[in-house]
């Protein structure tokens, strides 16, 4: 038997675009149920079936056979059963042909439509399959147009939203023009795959880290963690698998090329890489480079708080331009830090020991020098440590214990 222009159609579909031919078939012949069902009846039952290799529709209406008619739709009396079927008999089913006519055009119209409808279905699956798999991808576009300040880009296979909160805010864009930026996620929608990018995030970052160097694609070089103010600054917190290879060295390349290229890319936005230390104080120390620190002081590690003392010269280099290195510090390691140039904490612990009863100037000088300069770290010294220091005897050592205990009990105003 001669296969059918549309089945052979259908063959060729199935080996371009991946929709298989039963897959159409069978949605083919509930469409056609569902059309005829408005020409014979809502409720009336409807069997349709296409031969695969033919093409050739064959539709009936079935009813049951009943002594008396109460649904005309769904019954049919064993008089008018019997024209259709010689040996029907009341309780069993019949089955009548559709109407012909309407049953042949509501086919051809409902092929065409459904092979449209399932060919655009598996199109923008096998374009959702392809680019899901893509989250975290740095990938390049042209700028096709703008929607509102969004900036719709063009991959080629389909387009994808570049949103005002995930662009350089210094950058600026035009129709044609190429851009860079990672797959931040991937949704469905009804007309495709909705591919979110971005250049703004530390992940973007990240992902141009690890095309450039190539120590961290082969992960002997590590990105622990990663802060940005996209445009203007990023910290970057480093370490080496591998104790021949120096973090910082294998990042910013041979005078500068690598770190350089990376900069270039994200429109000169300076970028801070930090060294990772397991040492907590080193670490929140080292998270306000480039400013140099004299002293980490943890004030209280359960609220994550901590002081950190800088050379008087180094205090606005560490909080930065308009409290932008702190702020960013604070992001990175998740604590709260409270930046102090040396002469600030000396006047601050001065002021601070001076309110306790017993303790007079030479003695506050004494305590200074040896850095016991917060009340928390004096209260839980012991009589031999304040002893250990010059001119401080047993009574006073005690004095001075007891007094910072009994300061720092009290509420806080």
């Amino acid at each position: 038997m001669a296969k059918s222009e549309l089945i052979l159609a259908l063959e060729q579909i199935e080996r371009e675009k991946g929709v298989k031919k039963d897959d159409i078939l069978q949605m083919i012949e509930g469409a056609v149920v569902s059309s005829l069902r408005k020409h014979v009846g809502e409720e009336t039952r409807i069997e349709a079936s296409i031969d695969p290799e033919t093409a050739e529709f064959h539709a009936n209406v079935v009813k049951l056979v009943v002594e008396t008619v109460a649904n005309p739709e769904l019954e049919i009396s064993l008089e008018q059963a019997r024209r259709y079927d010689k040996r029907a008999q009341v309780g069993q089913d019949v089955k009548l042909p559709a109407p012909a006519a309407d049953f042949a055009r509501i086919a051809a119209q409902t092929a065409k439509q459904v092979l449209t409808q399932k060919v655009r279905e598996v199109e923008r699956d096998k374009l959702y399959d392809e680019f899901k798999p893509k989250e975290g991808e740095v990938i390049s576009g042209a700028v096709h147009r703008f929607m509102d300040r969004n900036i719709v880009v063009d991959l080629g296979k389909t387009e994808a939203i570049l949103p005002l909160r995930e662009q350089i805010r210094r950058e600026r864009y035009s129709v044609g023009g190429r851009v860079r930026a990672v797959i931040l996620r991937v949704d469905k929608a009804q007309r495709g795959p909705q591919v979110l990018l971005s250049r703004a995030s530390p992940q973007f970052l990240r992902r141009l880290f690890e095309l450039e160097v190539p120590e961290i694609g082969e992960k002997i070089v590590e990105i622990v963690e990663a802060v940005r103010d996209p445009g203007f600054r990023a910290k970057v917190v480093v370490r080496s698998h591998d104790p021949k290879v120096d973090p910082i060295g294998a990042c910013v390349g041979i005078r500068g090329s690598r770190i350089r290229s990376i900069m270039n890319e994200i429109s000169g936005e300076r970028i801070d890489l930090i060294p990772y230390s397991e040492d907590l104080a080193t670490s929140l120390g080292n998270s306000l480079a480039p400013a140099k620190v004299s002293r980490v002081n943890i004030l209280d590690a359960d609220s994550r708080r901590a002081e950190i003392i800088v050379p008087d010269e180094q205090l606005s280099l560490a909080i930065g331009k308009e409290g932008q290195n702190v702020r960013m510090a604070c992001r990175l390691t998740n604590w709260s830090l409270e930046v102090k140039s040396k002469q600030q904490a000396s006047e601050a612990a001065s002021g601070a020991l001076a309110a306790l009863e017993g303790v007079g100037p030479k003695t506050i000088e004494v305590l200074l020098k040896a850095g016991l300069t917060d009340l928390e770290k004096l209260a839980n010294c012991s009589v031999s440590d304040l002893t250990a220091l010059q001119g401080v005897g047993e009574k006073t050592a005690a004095k001075i214990i007891a007094a910072a205990q009994q300061a720092r009990s009290k509420p806080r105003g």
